[in-house]
């Protein structure tokens, strides 16, 4: 079985993280979109504004080869319109072709705290998307579980960096785990979500 994080098989897992949130993107009902979601400072809609914001940042970054400050302000604010499920769509299409297009993973983008190999921000942005498919999941009441490969993928990205992750602001300070937990429930628990 090929190693998720050696470069050639990270495209393949973020296209399942992106399929496994266009599952519940699609999901959404029109009278939702207000609704909270565990990611307390974001609505549905928020929520999924901000996953389409990332992937929209993924083709100038890493197809394009252009900065954070050469893109600047295009993707701040509601990026969704009316239309935020196609608007979806077409954001995760574009980011799955950049980031299968061949050497892509082989460059380095800039982001905002520097230099970054492509394919530590391909698997940051796996992790992002399986983690706020839960988030999104309970929002919506839909189905809660999260594919393992996927769990296993982002439970081997967060824990090295679990102590370091509440003072990045990319997710809430991690909670304790129940005795037993499976790996989802301890990827959760990591993230600052109780399942």
């Amino acid at each position: 079985m090929p190693n998720p994080h050696v470069p050639s098989a990270l495209p393949a897992r973020h296209a399942e993280a992106l399929e496994l949130f266009t599952e519940r993107v699609h999901a959404i009902r029109a009278d939702q979109w207000d609704d909270a979601t565990p990611c307390t400072d974001w609505s549905v809609r928020e929520l999924v504004n901000h996953l389409t914001s990332e992937q929209l940042w993924v083709v100038p970054l890493v197809r394009e080869h252009r900065t954070m400050k050469d893109v600047g302000d295009a993707f701040d604010g509601d990026v969704l319109g009316e239309d935020p499920v196609a608007t979806w769509d077409q954001a995760a299409a574009g980011a799955r072709a950049a980031f299968a297009e061949k050497g892509a993973l082989d460059r380095v983008v800039s982001l905002s705290y520097g230099q970054t190999p492509a394919t530590a921000y391909c698997a940051q942005m796996v992790t992002d998307l399986v983690v706020h498919a839960w988030d999104l999941s309970r929002g919506i009441g839909a189905d809660e579980r999260l594919p393992k490969p996927l769990v296993d993928f982002a439970l081997r990205e967060v824990g090295p960096h679990a102590g370091a992750l509440a003072g990045s602001g990319l997710f809430a300070p991690a909670v304790d785990t129940p005795d037993g937990a499976d790996d989802q429930t301890r990827l959760l628990a990591l993230t600052g979500r109780e399942a």
